[in-house]
């Protein structure tokens, strides 16, 4: 199983640092994704939907409840490695639905954020600069931690990165991160090639996934709410409600395909309801 072993601990080690989840709640997600991955050759993180479908088959004597969660298991796991640019595409389309509907991304509303900001200790400025790559640029945890020092220049608005496949793709950078990410650098220790390092290597993504809970927890938000992925998520939901165009975001992000931009639109759709629920100005007449 050793072609998905490390796939499958980095998704554990992420989900551990993300939503503090409990020993059985993690213990769950491995046997599920182990058993899964055995089943498939050790090569789960690389299944298409057509061997998905083998899962599927494997699962048909299974309880309802059973099935539930080893896909929501996959679905999650399939989420990260797309998230990480493990792989362009999500086949989880292909597992089978029990029930409910697709959960929207979680996100932060303007104020949050803003609270997020206003928690960051101005001496701290590789926690400045971190924050405003994430929020300003939509940067995957990985791709953040990974920079090099070189990446982001004071007077160059973007920055080009290169994904799985070779596959490059151009990502705005505000002028506030500019200006964090120049702040961080007169400081920051020399002798390195990585933008954040730490050690002899760079900043590591769970210890990037910490450091957002305990500033979510400094800002009084719940630390379950905020994450590297929520703040890139922000990042997204933002843009779109301020009027960007759904091709352009899908570009920014890195996604292959533009089905996986869509989702945001379906939390802006969420917005809109909850805002007619809410702020109808005839909420309060009913029809006689």
């Amino acid at each position: 199983m050793s072609g998905d072993r490390q796939r499958i601990e980095d998704f554990l080690a992420m989900l551990a640092a993300e939503s503090g989840s409990a020993a059985n709640t993690l213990s769950a997600y491995a046997s599920d994704l182990y058993q899964a991955s055995e089943i498939l050759g050790s090569k789960l993180a690389l299944a298409d939907p057509v061997e998905l479908q083998r899962l599927s088959a494997e699962w048909e004597p299974l309880a309802r409840s059973s099935v539930a969660r080893k896909a929501a298991a996959l679905r999650r796991f399939f989420g990260f490695l797309q998230d990480e640019g493990v792989r362009a595409d999500d086949p989880s389309h292909a597992l089978p639905r029990v029930g409910g509907a697709r959960r929207l991304p979680r996100t932060l509303d303007h104020e949050a954020v803003a609270k997020l900001f206003a928690a960051i200790p101005e001496s701290d400025l590789r926690l400045t600069a971190l924050v405003e790559l994430l929020y300003g640029s939509g940067l995957r945890a990985t791709e953040l931690v990974s920079l090099d020092v070189r990446a982001i220049a004071a007077d160059r608005p973007f920055t080009i990165l290169k994904g799985k496949g070779g596959r490059e793709r151009m990502v705005p950078v505000s002028d506030r991160a500019r200006a964090a990410v120049s702040a961080w650098l007169a400081i920051r220790p020399q002798g390195s090639r990585w933008l954040f390092p730490s050690g002899k290597a760079h900043l590591s993504r769970v210890r990037l996934f910490q450091m957002m809970k305990t500033l979510a927890a400094n800002a009084g938000i719940p630390p379950e709410r905020v994450s590297p992925h929520v703040l890139r998520h922000a990042f997204a939901t933002h843009l779109l409600e301020g009027g960007a165009d759904l091709r352009a975001l899908q570009t920014m992000l890195g996604h292959a395909d533009i089905a996986t931009t869509e989702i945001y639109t379906h939390v802006e759709t969420a917005r809109l309801v909850e805002l007619v629920n809410t702020r109808h100005p005839l909420l309060d007449k009913h029809p006689r």
